[in-house]
């Protein structure tokens, strides 16, 4: 019986990577993560029950080859996981054509750098229920880090933004924008709970300018943007625009657009695109991102559609960032 699903489409392209580190075979993977007291197949079902087993040898496969390449560094375990998550991506495919699984390692290594300060969910309020995966995945980060990771919610709406900071517990922050001076000022500030729920600031702006503005104000270093509402309206133009600026003020920004794929859904802001994939949404990721995700941010087998594992992208960060520390703790002895 074959280890995981569509094994015969994927196992040319993982053995030549792994040729490369001297690993004879995939199940040789699991021996040497085992040998340094890690069991990743384990550590990935945990962080997603309902995921493929594709999704755990893909993890096992990515830290065997950080071992082997000796990443002492979590930022850059992360990085070597990512190859072998691309080398599970089936070629021709919407991830193997997007280098998801490269996209998804580089964007753990991101989270992990120490220059990383700020990392965004840029999207219409309905996504921000990823915050959740967010909280979990700064808690794996600061294991590792000197400097805890900030993360913040930015998304269309002031009403929407302070009912889900009061849902979840976070900080709501009311920005005004000062459209003559250019200039985003915070005029309200309120904490819904205390500990680690309360340090999540979640904003709400009332057009793409406010959006910009109050990345700015926060510095964002890292974004991942949500696909279902307003994404034509906001989160994309908010990405490009700031990543433009970005790039004038030679500042880093690390951009990640979320999702895509084969139309699963058609708001009436990409209906113009027609039905080919998230229409204009995909499209907008394409002009700003740095890694470009495909398929759902939960579930597997809309992922796996996409040529790419049974695992959500949400929890798919997490067990990036989770099996880089582990990697890390492993290979130092901590």
């Amino acid at each position: 019986m074959a280890l995981f699903e569509s094994y015969d489409r994927r196992e040319p392209q993982i053995l030549a990577v792994l040729k490369n580190y001297g690993i004879g075979s995939i199940e040789e993977c699991a021996e040497i993560c085992k040998a340094k007291g890690l069991d990743i197949y384990k550590l990935v079902e945990g962080i997603q029950p309902i995921c493929f087993e594709n999704a755990k040898w893909a993890y096992t496969v990515g830290c065997a080859i950080a071992i082997k390449k000796g990443c002492k560094r979590a930022a850059d375990a992360a990085a070597a996981i990512g190859e072998g998550l691309q080398a599970f991506c089936i070629p021709g495919s919407v991830a193997d054509q997007r280098k998801v699984g490269l996209g998804h390692g580089n964007l753990g290594k991101m989270l992990l750098e120490e220059d990383t300060k700020c990392f965004c969910f840029l999207a219409g309020h309905e996504s921000f229920a990823a915050a959740e995966g967010a909280i979990g995945i700064a808690e794996k980060a600061n294991k590792v880090r000197k400097e805890p990771l900030r993360v913040i919610l930015n998304g269309l709406g002031k009403d929407a933004a302070q009912i889900i900071a009061r849902i979840n517990g976070f900080t709501y922050v009311e920005t005004e924008m000062d459209y003559y001076t250019g200039e985003v000022k915070e005029v309200f500030r309120k904490s819904y709970s205390d500990g680690l729920r309360a340090k999540v600031n979640c904003y709400g702006a009332n057009d793409v300018t406010e959006g910009v503005a109050i990345m700015w104000k926060e510095g964002v270093d890292v974004s991942i943007t949500g696909n279902s509402t307003n994404p034509t309206r906001f989160q994309h133009p908010v990405a490009g625009t700031y990543k433009k600026e970005c790039v004038e003020k030679g500042k880093k920004y690390f951009s990640v657009a979320s999702g895509g794929g084969t139309g699963r859904t058609l708001h009436p802001d990409n209906m113009a695109a027609g039905p080919a994939s998230y229409g204009m949404t995909d499209t907008m990721g394409r002009m700003h991102s740095d890694a470009q995700f495909a398929g759902s941010s939960s579930v597997p087998a809309h992922v796996e559609m996409m040529g790419f594992l049974g695992i959500g992208n949400n929890p798919m960060v997490g067990c990036s960032v989770a099996c880089a520390v582990k990697a890390d703790l492993a290979l130092n002895k901590k």
